[in-house]
């Protein structure tokens, strides 16, 4: 029996009492919330990470966006260093919020020293390390139970993501999306064991030689990271695309052993499905990551549910992460690759 996977397995599984403890947490960060991205002050947010924590920043603004409808974007924590003037139009108040796990990557770190003096800046910052130098240098939500021994993230990409939704919820004033937020972190506790039993499934019975994820919304920064957790854990080529931009170029790359992974939205449902169809006509195995099978799924060659029909989107979306993070653990045991050592990969960059 192999050992590989003794840290990733276990972290993956955890979620929800992350989730849960993210919650609590964000009970006693209130006055965050208000200082920061409840502020109708600034004219801007601006989430920035890198690797995992940019994709997240991708969920995140889109969360803003939708819930506050005030301005919102995600960039590679590089571009705001580098390339601001690119990015950020001048003569705004702009709140750059850092996204990093560990709190010492450094492009974040660089990237809010570069503005936090500059004016018209402010920053802030959610981690999981109250200790760290992100967290030193600007105020943070803390993430108390997503701290992690393995390099590739899982429970924290959750945690951290659905505490900052959490906290948008908030400042958008919307009790409803917090009551939906609280569902879905009680909901996690049976779609992790249920994603942990389809994903082994899925793999044990399959031969794929690509693995392509599908996402729109918030859930594109999601499909992209499913993109990484497989790409990091097993090194299989993995591609992630908007759901319909997939259909123009991209599309060609289909044969038969490719896997698309769609993260279906019931705003876009319909259009989204239609895709997918297109692809498993092109000898793609489809599988579907949806709040609810139905007549218009059964196509699909495998269908996860995650429940929350009634829930937006952007809340239900942390409920399809246990599945493509367990589809990376699965498929690189499967390949004889430890996902907790990934090749040439640390928990930390550091420039």
């Amino acid at each position: 029996m192999s050992n590989y996977g003794q840290q990733t397995y276990p972290e993956i599984t955890a979620q929800p009492e992350a989730l849960q403890a993210a919650l609590r947490q964000l009970e006693r960060q209130q006055d965050w919330v208000r200082r920061y991205i409840g502020n109708q002050a600034f004219d801007e947010v601006v989430f920035i990470g890198s690797g995992s924590s940019y994709y997240q920043a991708i969920a995140m603004a889109a969360t803003y966006r939708r819930w506050t409808r005030r301005s919102a974007a995600a960039l590679p924590s590089s571009e705001l260093l580098l390339f601001r003037d690119s990015h950020v139009a001048a003569g705004r108040q702009v709140l750059v919020v850092g996204v990093s796990r560990s709190g010492e990557s450094s492009e974040v770190v660089l990237a809010l020293d570069a503005v936090k003096d500059t004016p018209g800046y402010t920053v802030a910052g959610i981690t999981c390390h109250e200790d760290s130098t992100m967290a030193k240098k600007a105020d943070c939500l803390l993430s108390p139970l997503g701290k992690e021994q393995s390099t590739v993230m899982t429970k924290s990409f959750s945690s951290m993501t659905f505490m900052m939704q959490a906290a948008i919820a908030q400042a958008a004033g919307n009790d409803t999306i917090v009551e939906e937020l609280k569902q879905v972190a009680e909901l996690d506790e049976a779609v992790v064991p249920k994603a942990d039993a389809f994903a082994k499934q899925l793999v044990a019975n399959g031969a794929f030689n690509k693995y392509i994820y599908l996402g729109m919304g918030a859930y594109q920064g999601l499909a992209q990271e499913a993109m990484l957790k497989i790409k990091e854990m097993s090194y299989v080529w993995t591609e992630s695309y908007g759901t319909l931009e997939f259909r123009h170029g991209p599309k060609a790359i289909v044969d038969p052993g490719t896997l698309v992974c769609l993260l279906v939205s019931e705003r876009a449902r319909s259009y989204e499905l239609k895709v997918a169809e297109e692809m498993k006509g092109y000898g793609a195995f489809v599988v579907l990551l949806t709040a609810r099978a139905g007549d218009d799924t059964a196509f699909a060659d495998a269908v996860f549910e995650v429940g929350g029909e009634a829930l937006s989107d952007e809340a239900r979306g942390v409920l399809y992460m246990p599945a493509v993070q367990y589809l990376g653990l699965y498929t690189a045991l499967k390949r004889d690759v430890d996902p907790d050592q990934p090749r040439n990969l640390t928990q930390v960059v550091i420039i």
